[in-house]
């Protein structure tokens, strides 16, 4: 089978947020059981100085909308930033999600070589090609994400494992 630049991103960019999403629900229902609010998720931190939760999922959402943007061309929705509930969290990766189904079979494909031009840092941008912007920054960001955020809910002592992290919904049951 042939490879492109869509066939290798794109996939990667919604089963790692539905999967993201997978996790979130399981946290929900770990914290009902548990009898404590879910919001209190929101606000983890593995350390003081690092992003919470809620920051991890954001990211995670815009690394795939806006990767996904920069190399097709075409104009990423912006969305608040403001979710302080699981409910919200999902919400915002079921936009990021739907986004990423319109956008062409063929999106990114003949663009390899065009030069991507993105934010580092508050002050700061870097130019990479294409092909070398989707695998050594956007893919690689959104696993960064989505895997802190499954972490914080792994410390938080949510049951997920390895096959909630890489099959979501088509984990097998505990």
């Amino acid at each position: 089978m042939f490879t492109t630049l869509t066939s290798s991103s794109l996939p990667i960019f919604k089963t790692a947020l539905a999967n993201l999403a997978h996790c979130l629900k399981k946290a929900e229902a770990n914290a009902v059981a548990r009898q404590f609010s879910p919001e209190v998720l929101v606000g983890l931190r593995l350390a003081p100085d690092m992003l919470p939760l809620a920051a991890q999922v954001r990211i995670a959402c815009d690394a795939a909308k806006n990767g996904s943007a920069r190399v097709s061309g075409l104009e990423a929705p912006k969305f608040a930033d403001d979710e302080t509930t699981l409910a919200q969290l999902q919400e915002r990766i079921a936009k990021t999600l739907a986004w990423l189904a319109t956008l062409p079979a063929d999106a990114f494909d003949g663009r390899e070589a065009q030069e991507v031009t993105f934010p580092v840092g508050k002050d700061a941008t870097r130019t990479m090609k294409a092909d070398a912007y989707l695998s050594h920054w956007a893919i690689p960001n959104v696993y960064f994400h989505v895997t802190t955020a499954y972490a914080l809910l792994r410390q938080a002592g949510v049951d997920l494992g390895k096959a909630d992290f890489l099959l979501g919904e088509q984990a097998p049951a505990a």
